[in-house]
């Protein structure tokens, strides 16, 4: 017999048949791998929960919760603060030069510490049609006079306000946090790219996009809901009036509004604008500061525009509060005031109201007892669960894993024998 080519193998050869030399398919499998993880076998504590257990975590948690309510309640109460609606001064209050009335009560809350009760006046309102102008003297540039109206009100502050002093304007029922108004912005425009006319139409913008002028599309700058709606009220620094002791009558309570209003993180996302000027369009609600629209002499500067960058910062409730002036430096000594307040921004329109706050603070922020509360609230009713269980388990104890508490136990009788009728009738049927 002739000898086997090398590399060939005869089907019916010895070596074919032996099972050691037959090559073993690897089998595909969607089995997880066997480890502890993959195969849910990870070591597990499960406690029991017993009396022995469950009343001192009670007792614990009251006893920590309680205080720090506390606490946080009383660093709330140390908090000074005067809230004013004036949403309805520039209709309701007396026109100059007739003589300033009292506001009604409900426009007016406040809260101090140890206050002057001779001090302790209601606050006064008047209003009065001015001429403002806004930007260069020339009206060809700037906004030349425009017809404003200006309600004035008259304060008194009971209590010396120790640095910083803060002052906001809170609006209400103004939804920052809808969808849509939410993302009508754009974050390349606001950082300083000039952004062509036809991306800014085909982005989040939408409806505040481009604006047509003769046969081009123009951009808006700021574009969006958001940057057009900003809250454009004129707040003026605070007026002592009658100084004691002062060769002064009256002395102007400086607030710094162009600086250290707006977060450090947020200053960062906004940029010097590389637009033409004449290539953007000013927003709607933006024409009566820049009537004859953009110049180089004349723009606006949101790199430092720290009042439009609090705005931009959009509140997540409709209620909100936004900083908008400050003192960190002077005691703002009790007396009486007048604030001066230009209006722009009309909130009855969407049923809203507006009002200024200036308030101190304390290490834990703001005046805001709602914290306090809820902690207090926790804490007293652990302690009370707790002292309420533990008298149950004195009086009435209940044995551990007892089994005649299980509910197939303490089936009624009845509603067995129903059952076990049921049955029978079935199988007689069948």
């Amino acid at each position: 017999m002739a000898d086997q080519a090398p590399g060939m193998t005869h089907e019916d050869s010895i070596g074919s048949q032996d099972p050691h030399n037959l090559v073993e398919e690897k089998k595909k499998s969607r089995r997880p791998a066997n480890t502890a993880f993959r195969q849910q076998r990870l070591k597990a504590w499960q406690p029991i929960l017993t009396p022995k257990t469950v009343l001192p975590l009670f007792f614990a948690i009251g006893i920590i919760f309680a205080p720090i309510g506390g606490g946080l309640l009383y660093a709330s109460a140390q908090v000074q603060e005067l809230i004013i609606d004036y949403s309805t001064c520039f209709t309701d209050a007396p026109e100059s030069p007739a003589s300033p009335t009292s506001m009604p009560s409900n426009l007016v809350t406040s809260h101090f510490n140890h206050p002057d009760t001779a001090l302790e006046q209601a606050p006064e309102w008047s209003r009065q049609t001015v001429n403002v102008s806004y930007g260069p003297a020339d009206p060809t540039v700037g906004s030349g006079p425009v017809l404003t109206t200006r309600c004035t009100i008259l304060f008194s502050i009971p209590a010396d306000m120790t640095p910083p002093v803060l002052f906001y304007y809170r609006l209400t029922n103004f939804y920052q946090n809808h969808r849509r108004y939410a993302k009508s912005f754009n974050t390349d425009q606001l950082s300083g790219t000039a952004v062509s006319a036809k991306d800014v139409h085909n982005s989040d913008c939408t409806p505040l996009t481009t604006v047509t002028e003769g046969k081009n599309q123009i951009a808006y700058y700021p574009c969006g809901l958001a940057p057009n709606s900003v809250f454009n009220d004129t707040f003026y620094s605070p007026i002592l009036l009658d100084v004691a002791n002062s060769n002064n009558k009256n002395e102007t309570y400086v607030m710094q509004n162009t600086s250290n209003i707006s977060w450090e993180s947020d200053k960062k996302l906004y940029g010097e604008s590389k637009y033409n000027w004449s290539d953007v369009a000013v927003p709607p609600n933006w024409i009566v500061r820049y009537p004859n629209g953009y110049s180089d002499a004349y723009h606006p500067d949101l790199v430092n525009d720290e009042q439009f960058q609090v705005w931009m910062r959009l509140a997540g409730l409709p209620t909100f509060s936004k900083l908008t002036q400050r003192n960190d430096t002077t005691t703002m000594s009790k007396g009486r005031y007048s604030i001066d307040i230009d209006h722009h921004f009309n909130v009855t329109e969407y049923g809203g109201t507006k009002s200024i706050i200036i308030s101190t603070r304390t290490v834990m922020g703001g005046k805001n007892p709602f914290l306090g509360i809820a902690y207090v609230v926790v804490g007293g009713l652990c302690i009370v669960l707790g002292a309420l269980f533990t008298v149950t388990h004195l009086i009435k104890p209940r044995k551990l894993g007892d089994h005649t508490y299980l509910s197939w136990n303490n089936e009624a009788p009845s509603a067995a024998v129903h059952a076990s009728g049921r049955d029978l009738g079935g199988e007689g049927h069948a």
